[in-house]
């Protein structure tokens, strides 16, 4: 792990991994928090999952999405590329689909606001003693750091290429430096382990929100890593790059081998210089060698 550390330079790479049987951790980076970006959809759902068990939502119920609440982006296309009209209505479980599944921003902004607001997001993980994660922005927030407009302003029609570059510069350098959506890896490992176990949600929850992980085929990252054969329930998170450097390239994820054994891997690069190949080929070596990990006859197959 030292030796991808040393690959990512200068960016950061950040990974903790903890393999459930024996219980051991390996930790690289592990102690600095990292920009979550999408990765952050997965402790959403968890809380709105938490909310269903209290029955205080269901998942049948309807929600109104408005036009103007649509926010671009998403790993595949979702609800915000195929909104018509003014106004939709999606059941809950529906948006919980788009935004782990299909990583949909206006999916996982509607969520925030139907369970009160991220720091509802916050406060159901530190009720769970998961401290170094914290949810305070939504997918808009966050878009209107990058873009410099947090302040409500707005971007001139005539601007030109030259003012567009430092805005967004500004926006960068500013989303760089601002400590919210930010999660240490032992923080995210914490939080996969104690929903492997049960601990966050109840047992229909905890299989639903799993199911939800293992759907997320796309991005394609550690997974590109992992033999065949083996259960992979992930989040990916990523940002846009700009003049060459990208803020956030994510994935943690629960792999799971036939006979049970499991290990949790959280992997947070921030501030990478390498292009889109190399950064899939570098998680799909953190793949590979976390299924290293796993008993003998997976370790060396055939």
């Amino acid at each position: 792990m030292t030796q991808l550390a040393d690959k990512a330079r200068p960016g950061v790479l950040g990974i903790t991994v903890v393999d459930l049987d024996p219980h051991t951790r390996t930790r690289i980076n592990a102690d600095r928090a990292y920009p979550m970006m999408s990765v952050f959809k997965a402790p959403v759902a968890a809380a709105v999952l938490a909310q269903i068990d209290e029955g205080r939502i269901a998942p049948g119920q309807e929600v109104t999405i408005d036009k103007e609440d649509v926010v671009g982006g998403a790993a595949v296309p979702s609800i915000g590329a195929h909104f018509k009209g003014k106004r939709m209505r999606f059941t809950v479980d529906r948006l919980l689909v788009a935004a782990v599944s299909e990583s949909d921003n206006t999916a996982v902004d509607t969520l925030v606001r139907l369970v009160g607001g991220p720091r509802v997001v916050t406060t159901y993980l530190r009720k769970h003693r998961i401290d170094g994660m914290r949810v305070d922005l939504s997918e808009g927030d966050v878009s209107d750091i990058f873009e410099d407009t947090v302040k409500g302003q707005t971007i001139r029609e005539d601007e030109t290429e030259a003012a567009e570059l430092a805005r967004r510069r500004r926006g960068y350098q500013a989303y760089m430096a601002d400590p919210r959506n930010r999660t240490t890896p032992d923080a995210a490992a914490d939080f996969l382990e104690k929903l492997w176990k049960g601990d966050l949600l109840s047992a229909a929850s905890t299989k639903r929100l799993l199911g939800l992980m293992v759907d997320q085929t796309v991005p394609n990252r550690m997974r590109a890593g992992l033999p065949t054969g083996l259960r992979f329930a992930d989040k990916c998170g990523t940002s846009y790059t700009l003049e060459g450097e990208t803020a956030a390239f994510n994935d943690i994820g629960i792999v799971t081998w036939p006979d049970g054994h499991t290990v949790i891997v959280a992997a947070f690069l921030t501030g990478s210089q390498a292009d889109q190949k190399a950064r899939n080929a570098l998680f799909a070596e953190i793949g590979k060698l976390v299924a290293g990990t796993a008993p003998a006859p997976w370790r060396h197959p055939g």
